[in-house]
């Protein structure tokens, strides 16, 4: 059976994280994405370890169901075979900066004037329609602005980001989305949609929904920050030979844990026994918990969160994932083959469709793997850089 988006052609011309996750998402949905790339390449293909040049760990991560596409967009024959391409095409992607898009000849109304019908879809660090619209931003840039680096400060006393390209994988997801909705409309309307990601207004409207606290009530004069994701006793607690990680929300979730740690007074404690208190005295609440579940072995604090029904798990460090029984019982790593890299450890696809699954049809494309290919199918009989 085919993904949700068979038959949609994607001209994606994304870079380094943000674009090509949001593209492979499209992908696995059964998208046909046309990776545009420069002679250079995404520079991801040389970012981690590798086998081959150009094939590195982290662009095999981001860049499956896609075929590769060399054209230089400086040149008058590359940037004509690319809008013959627009033509064929449901969705054009980029995050490119605004003005470079422009000068290339592939801004908004150039690409649509070519294909009326087509999702125009970009994303970039800031909204376009503000003084910081030409600023190049990256993750890191993103995730100390949008306030999730001081974020950590207050809660573990050090400024740091978070350990991964958060902000960029999360706008990749938001753009995926986002042009998901876009190919909606157009199926209503007939017309194509220009949509526009600004990471920093994702990111920052995405931190706020719980951190805007009393803020929300009196113009931003209050106290921002939910107390519970700012308390230091908020982690994976330590027991007598690891760690633990739990969380309870309802009055009767916290009646039971209570009860099964030998200590159901606590329920009836007024600092405890609501969620309004529980949150006033967050810090006093974890700080008990903690010591209550240091008394314990893991699997003991997990055998007793297990009784009282409570959601907990363990603390996998990351090797351990790739051992951990329930992973292993769905399937989600996987060993493939692929043409010229040999085999590789590979994840599923998370998002299920019960009539139009995704699948994972090609590996990440050699750099110029499919310019051939592709351009054949627009009518040239011939490689045009």
């Amino acid at each position: 059976m085919a993904g949700p988006l068979d038959g949609i052609r994607v001209v994606d011309l994304t870079i380094n994280v943000l674009g090509p996750v949001a593209t492979q998402i499209l992908g696995d949905m059964g998208a046909d994405v046309i990776k545009i790339e420069t002679p250079d390449g995404d520079p991801m293909r040389r970012l981690g370890p590798a086998r081959h040049p150009d094939m590195a760990a982290f662009f095999l991560n981001l860049n499956r169901n896609k075929r590769s596409v060399v054209l230089d967009l400086k040149q008058p024959d590359g940037l004509g075979a690319l809008l013959r391409l627009v033509e064929t095409a449901d969705v054009f992607v980029h995050n490119m900066r605004l003005p470079a898009a422009e000068r290339l000849g592939i801004g908004a109304a150039a690409v649509m004037a070519r294909n009326p019908r087509i999702v125009y879809a970009a994303a970039t660090g800031f909204r376009k329609d503000g003084k910081w619209r030409d600023r190049p931003a990256y993750d890191d840039v993103i995730q100390g602005a949008t306030g999730i680096a001081a974020l950590n400060r207050r809660a573990s006393g050090e400024a740091r980001y978070i350990p991964m390209a958060f902000a960029d994988k999360f706008c990749g997801y938001v753009l995926a989305s986002a042009i998901g909705m876009a190919l909606f409309r157009r199926e209503r309307t007939g017309r194509g949609e220009e949509v526009h990601v600004p990471m920093f207004e994702t990111v920052l409207s995405f931190n706020m929904l719980e951190h805007l606290w009393t803020a929300t009530f009196d113009d931003g004069k209050g106290t921002m920050g939910y107390p519970r994701m700012l308390t230091q006793h908020r982690r994976p607690y330590p027991t007598k030979d690891g760690h633990v990680c739990l969380l309870a929300t309802t009055d009767e979730q916290w009646r039971r844990l209570f009860s099964v740690f030998g200590t159901p007074e606590l329920a009836e404690d007024e600092r405890f026994a609501t969620l309004p208190a529980r949150t006033q005295h967050i810090d006093t609440l974890y700080g008990l918990l903690a010591d209550l579940l240091g008394r314990h072995t893991t699997e003991e604090c997990r055998r007793l969160l297990d009784a009282a029904d409570i959601p907990n798990g363990p603390m996998n460090e990351l090797d351990d994932l790739l051992h951990d029984p329930y992973v292993c019982e769905t399937g989600f790593f996987q060993t493939v083959s692929h043409p010229t890299e040999g085999a590789l450890l590979s994840t599923t696809i998370p998002v299920a469709f019960a009539g139009s699954p995704g699948e994972i049809r090609r590996l990440a494309p050699r750099l110029d793997e499919h310019t051939a290919e592709v351009l054949a199918e627009i009518g040239y009989n011939h490689a045009t850089r």
